[in-house]
């Protein structure tokens, strides 16, 4: 697989008992899985942005997308336009699968900041001026921008609309993490009319946040989070709770971290969580990242699937009558790799197919049933014995060229 050059997202969207064991951990492949989408547009000159459409199905389609058209030439720090760093324009790509390619509360599909305009930031001041305006952005990130703490305890809000991407294989974030949501609020049960949605993050490290590395709350949806490294974060890696709904996790590297993906903030939330939380997190690499790969509460379904596990305390979690469904995944020396008793919550439901266990210390806990991912979106599950070539080829920054 190519790496370094970059894609850039627009429109898009788109089995359960046993374990298998093997003799060891496969090692790396150059081959990586991925799905394809249909560019659409024309290079522009000058700055000039060209958006052009191609076709998508709706909840349950596969492939499709639309493109927006690349160009620009040369270009300064902060260019209003299509130009990447130094003026190259970035590549057409795919766009999101499961949950957050399927049609809910008002909205089709996650399409982020296609339709506006597309600059380049290289400082702070610029960052976090373009992720918090109204309206639609395409924000190319080009080197090292360090993010306050502040006020705010360092997490800086992104605002509805917003595509966040990574130039290249060193584009970083580090000091601060991003929250995608409005403020908390208890009171709030049902979706409010100006939740945060339509947002994609890809190809971009974060690191070293002083809480949070990506907090999405408050029935923020439509979110994806595809080709990033997140490790080294003072709370979560990436924590998605309050209400929060049809997102996907998808060839992210997650290391150096121990609290890595809550799904449902804690037992007192199934007011807001109850019936939303239908998260997918497929091709990640969860690489010594201690618990919470994910650990959810209430939601249903969530679909874990060709994950790679490497040497955690524990998987996955489904507690407080959570619905999970785990499938081709590999998980090498995880002492618990599914649990659906733990500590002292109330029990989950998983329900499991093909996942490969080598050198773990327990069986996936399961207890179904569980509703199928198959009844919103359309998917193909890799080979659970190949995963960890593909996802080690294939996860993290830098990989999104095809």
């Amino acid at each position: 697989m190519k790496s370094a050059v970059l894609s850039l997202v627009l429109l898009g969207c788109t089995l359960l008992v046993g374990c298998s064991g093997a003799a060891s951990s496969p090692r790396p492949s150059d081959e990586a899985a991925g799905q394809g989408g249909a560019p659409g547009g024309t290079s522009g000159q000058d700055g000039a942005t060209s958006v052009g459409h191609g076709s998508s199905s709706g909840a349950g389609g596969d492939g499709g997308g639309a493109g927006m058209g690349a160009g620009g030439q040369g270009g300064g720090a902060t260019s209003i336009g299509p130009g990447g760093a130094g003026g190259a324009p970035p590549v057409l790509g795919d766009g999101p699968d499961g949950f957050a390619s399927v049609e809910g509360h008002g909205v089709r599909t996650t399409t982020g900041g296609a339709g506006g305009p597309v600059v380049t930031v290289t400082t702070t001041e610029e960052f976090l001026d373009y992720i918090a305006r109204p309206g639609p952005y395409v924000i190319q990130v080009s080197g090292a921008i360090a993010l306050p703490t502040g006020a705010t305890d360092g997490m800086h809000d992104v605002t509805s609309h917003k595509t966040i991407l990574g130039l290249g294989a060193d584009a970083t974030l580090t000091g601060g993490g991003l929250k995608i949501g409005l403020p908390v609020d208890d009171a709030i049960t049902s979706p409010p009319p100006d939740a945060v949605h339509n947002i994609i993050i890809r190809n971009i490290k974060i690191t070293g946040a002083s809480d949070d590395l990506i907090n999405i709350q408050m029935f923020s949806h439509h979110i994806w989070i595809d080709h990033c490294d997140l490790s080294n974060g003072g709370d979560g890696a990436l924590d998605i709770k309050r209400g929060s709904d049809l997102i996907t996790v998808s060839w992210n590297h997650f290391y150096d971290h121990t609290k890595t993906c809550l799904l449902g903030h804690d037992e007192l939330g199934a007011s807001q969580d109850i019936g939303r939380l239908r998260v997918t997190y497929h091709h990640n690499f969860f690489d010594r990242s201690d618990q919470r790969n994910p650990r959810v509460r209430f939601g249903e379904p969530v679909h874990v699937y060709n994950n790679y596990y490497n040497d955690n305390s524990y998987g996955i979690a489904s507690t407080w009558d959570a619905g999970v469904v785990a499938e081709g995944n590999y998980f090498f020396s995880v002492n618990n790799p599914g649990r659906v008793i733990f500590e002292d919550n109330n029990p989950g439901r998983m329900v499991s197919r093909d996942n490969t266990l080598v050198d773990c210390n327990h069986e996936i806990e399961e207890a179904g049933p569980v509703v199928e991912p198959s009844t919103y979106y359309h998917y193909t599950v890799d080979s659970s014995a190949d995963v960890p070539a593909i996802v080690m080829a294939g996860a993290g920054v830098g990989k999104i060229d095809r």
